[in-house]
């Protein structure tokens, strides 16, 4: 909760500087934010509404910002925007320990040294993590404050830390006590450069230029029969264990239940028949080799084949695979097919492009390997998660996305969570020294959870480590203290939205609700909100390789953070890639600007004692006995806006939310109010103007905030303002529109519009001024009172401008048409060149139409061309002959040439 005392960061008798300078404001007001507490919920009360409550997705402790991490304020936005609602607001920070990542980094450095981690030994090697983690892990925390994210710093968690290793201790007793993590023998992709195994969603599938090697395999006792098989991988026939083929390929049906003799080794294996053989591929006939590959892996179950590991885990062959152990894969396929060669058992080679599998993480080529690993049985958990979908207890945004959760959970295979790394938790099982298992969900085994038998100090530990997924699936409780019943899991469980990438809906989110409701019984949050990534302007995904990639650290500092924050959420909508263009930077910058330059405009003209308040001490509403019709206009378009931003913010529509209060803020404030308010200041009615300004700038304030933190909040300190902060004001309540003035001074802005577009199609000087006849039917008392208003606007000469119901049209005037209004327009061209120009004009778009006209009329043209061409033949057709109507109509305007 904000302290009693706080610091100050502003004074309202400071004046804004001249420029806006991001640099000069961010780093103070962020830290007057955190020092004053305004990023913690407050103290519970019994009568609280439900809090609002996002849990960080944690970065990895030593990673650095990128622009995934920046589209973190979709969850600061929302945060902001619930807190001023006046809910109790969470959003809770963390860090990832990110397991192989931080292998692969320090690996790297080792290998420098000429070292392995298995040279360097446990304990040394995390002692290096300790040393790395300590030197950069603060590094991310640091940048995630630079973007402005109001997170509850002081509930920070680390992945590590005693309370989540509690939690993974826990979880995985509970699931192992429900028979739902197993040890067990079974194919895995195996990383023979980390050597540990790497999850399915942690592979790359690359696409390689390689061989196919067509090799054949003679038939036991037949002389001259054989069968060819076709490999990419021709070493993994050291391991073969059958040949399989089609039982419905007439060229192999009387070779089924034969013995082949398996070239190099002489190792006897049959011929079997199953339905999984394509006929198209190859020769027809596959090897199987059921210890590396994952399809021969289930073709060996089927058929009780043997499963011979060739490979050691350190990607050399073992002593299986005979003559060749102690081999590299590299070398072994050159000796293998050398060999081949020699013995004539190498039928051909062809180049061939297939998938091969790399590890997410550092790039390793990945072998499909047998190895014994920790299990956790999905069919159970998964059941449960589908169900809280399906029955609307958690929402996706957007609501496609629930089709592919469906569609994963609903084929889900058993989770291999066991690595075989150091840095990360390791698993909770112990074994005895006859090989029984202990689970515990202590640091180490209790008396109660041993056997009476067993003395504690024969205990082993296993080595390996959980996948950093499973700690993560934890995080919506582990984070509020779970197993513990805090107050904090009490009162923020479940919470209320996790926004994430929709890059990982099945790392994560889905574990996640299914770990949630296995041991909190209750979904871990309501909403998935799904942002897309961010690609470069061209939708390239960024890289360094290409050279494309923007770094959100430059980019805030060239142009500030509120300009990169309001870019990233007015460029995307739910789901959807962004593609981030410095250009849209830049400009939402000088929308930045332009909003200081208006609160400069309104804050030359105001002081403190002119605004009248309301019971919080904020400017109140302008008098509606005051009011004239501008004024009323903004104040309905404001109160408008209001609802609007509101009302989309509940759907997730982030993107458009910022887009109307962009065209509010830029477009009805200072392109119109404004300038049309500037005379009035001097006047009558400056009182009004005044309070109208002072209204409207510190509710549209409220209303951007939390897509622009740094700047609404220096602004709306120097405004006449009630409380201490903007992070923590009332989001505005919605007030009554006046669609009487929306529509009056609405037309008076199409009319300055049309006036203008006149005025630029005409050539004439911004600062000339002309004259108008305006024909205003019923809109002539109305359009009377704003004369002032659209005089110097349109930059009509108030001395020629004559408004009535109904008027006598000027000679070679220019007309233009608003509804049922009509202006006049004279004294903007030389009448003889216009006439002029506008022939030339008519002539050229005319003869564009006939050639257009005449090109449709020919059916062979209609008959042959692409249907998109004709159509869009058609459309210039269309385009030419409404520009000739418009032209000859200009020209009708100017009189006839005598008159």
């Amino acid at each position: 909760m904000a302290t009693e005392t706080r610091p100050t960061l502003f004074t309202a008798a400071e004046e804004l500087p001249k420029a806006y300078d991001p640099k000069t404001v961010e780093g103070a007001v962020y830290q007057w934010w955190e020092a004053s507490g305004f990023f913690a919920p407050p103290p519970e009360r019994p009568d609280e509404p439900e809090p609002f409550v996002i849990i960080l997705p944690p970065p990895n402790v030593t990673g650095s910002l990128h622009n995934g991490h920046a589209m973190y304020t979709v969850e600061d936005v929302l945060i902001r925007w619930r807190r001023m609602q006046g809910v109790p607001t969470l959003w809770l920070p963390g860090a990832d320990h990110a397991s192989i990542a931080v292998h692969v980094v320090i690996e790297r450095e080792l290998a420098k040294e000429g070292l392995t981690r298995q040279q360097l030994g446990r304990a040394a090697f995390l002692e290096r993590v300790q040393t790395f983690i300590h030197h950069y892990g603060d590094r991310i925390l640091f940048q995630l404050r630079s973007l402005g994210f109001s997170l509850d710093w002081s509930r920070y968690v680390f992945t590590m830390d005693p309370g989540p290793a509690q939690a993974v201790r826990t979880a995985f007793k509970r699931l192992y006590d429900r028979g739902l993590i197993y040890r067990a023998n079974r194919m895995v992709n195996w990383d023979p450069v980390n050597q540990t195994t790497v999850s399915d969603l942690e592979v790359d599938q690359i696409e390689e230029d390689g061989h196919l090697w067509y090799i054949r395999y003679d038939v036991e006792g037949a002389s001259g029969q054989s069968v060819t098989v076709a490999t990419t991988r021709p070493e993994t026939m050291l391991g073969d264990t059958a040949v399989a083929v089609n039982p419905t390929d007439e060229r192999y049906r009387a070779l089924i239940g034969k013995t082949l003799v398996l070239p190099l080794l002489r190792r006897r294996i049959p011929v079997i028949a199953d339905d999984h053989v394509d006929p198209t591929f190859g020769t027809g006939a596959v090897k199987v080799t059921p210890a590396h590959d994952w399809n021969d892996y289930e073709v060996g179950l089927r058929h009780n084949l043997p499963q011979i590991t060739i490979f050691t885990f350190d990607g050399r062959l073992n002593d299986a695979a005979g003559p060749y152990a102690g081999l590299t894969i590299p070398e072994a396929r050159a000796r293998v097919l050398d060999d081949l060669q020699r013995g004539s058992n190498l039928v051909k080679t062809e180049a061939h492009r297939h998938s091969v599998p790399h590890a997410e993480r550092g790039s390793a080529t990945l072998e499909p390997m047998l190895s014994m690993q920790w299990w956790v049985d999905m069919k159970p958990l998964a059941a449960p998660a589908i169900a809280a979908a399906r029955d609307g207890r958690i929402r996706f945004v957007p609501e496609r996305f629930a089709d592919e959760y469906f569609r994963w959970l609903e084929h889900i295979q058993d989770w291999c969570i066991s690595r075989q790394l150091w840095w990360g938790h390791q698993i909770p099982v112990w074994y005895t020294p006859d090989g029984r298992i202990v689970v515990s969900e202590h640091e180490f085994p209790t008396a109660e959870e041993l056997p009476a038998d067993v003395d504690p100090a024969t205990l082993t530990r296993d080595p390996d480590v959980l996948d950093t997924w499973f700690s993560s699936a934890l995080w919506p409780f582990s984070t509020l203290g779970w197993p513990e019943e805090t107050p904090d899991l009490r009162r923020f469980y479940p919470t209320s939205v996790m926004e994430t990438g929709y890059d990982i809906i099945f790392f994560w989110v889905a574990r996640m609700i299914f770990q949630g409701l296995a041991m909190m019984d209750d979904v871990p949050f309501r909403t998935v909100y799904l942002h897309g990534m961010v690609r470069d302007e061209r939708g390239q995904k960024m890289s360094k390789t290409k050279g494309n990639v923007l770094d959100p650290l430059d980019l805030t500092d060239r142009f500030g953070t509120d300009a990169l924050r309001f870019t990233l959420m007015t460029m995307g909508s739910p789901g959807n890639d962004i593609n981030l263009s410095v250009e849209r930077i830049e400009g939402n910058r000088n929308f930045a600007n332009k909003l200081w330059n208006v609160a400069r405009f309104v804050l030359a003209n105001i002081t403190p004692e002119q605004i009248a308040r309301d019971a919080s001490g904020a400017p109140a509403a302008p008098d509606a006995r005051e009011v004239g019709l501008a004024d009323r206009w903004i104040v309905s378009r404001l109160h408008v806006l209001e609802g609007e931003v509101t009302r989309l913010l509940e759907g997730y529509l982030l993107g458009e939310a910022g887009r109307q209060i962009y065209d509010f803020l830029w477009g009805d404030l200072a392109d119109w109010y404004i300038e049309a308010a500037k005379p009035r200041l001097h006047g009558a009615s400056a009182a009004v103007v005044r309070q109208t300004l002072a209204y409207t700038l510190e509710r549209a304030l409220r209303l951007l905030h939390p897509f622009m933190p740094f700047i609404t909040e220096t602004i709306w300190q120097r405004l006449p303002h009630g409380g201490d902060a903007l992070i923590v004001a009332p989001w505005p309540e919605p007030g009554l529109a006046d669609s009487e003035a929306e529509g009056a001074f609405s037309l008076l802005i199409d009319l300055v519009r049309a006036v203008r577009n006149a005025r630029s199609e005409a050539g004439v000087e911004p600062g000339m001024w002309i004259a108008a006849t305006i024909a205003a039917g019923p809109h002539a008392d109305a359009l009377t009172a704003q004369r002032e208003v659209f005089s110097r606007l349109a930059r009509v000469a108030d001395d020629q401008l004559t408004i009535a119901a109904a008027v006598d049209v000027p000679a070679q005037a220019t007309a233009v048409v608003v509804a049922d209004v009509v202006v006049y327009l004279t004294g903007m061209v030389d009448v003889a060149a216009e006439r002029a120009r506008l022939t030339r004009d008519i002539e050229e778009a005319g003869g564009h139409a006939d050639r257009t006209r005449a090109q449709l009329a020919n059916e062979n043209f209609v008959a042959r061309a692409k249907p998109d061409v004709v159509q869009a033949a058609r459309e210039r057709l269309a385009a030419a002959d409404e520009r000739v109507t418009r032209l000859r109509a200009r020209l009708a305007a100017l009189g006839d040439e005598r008159s």
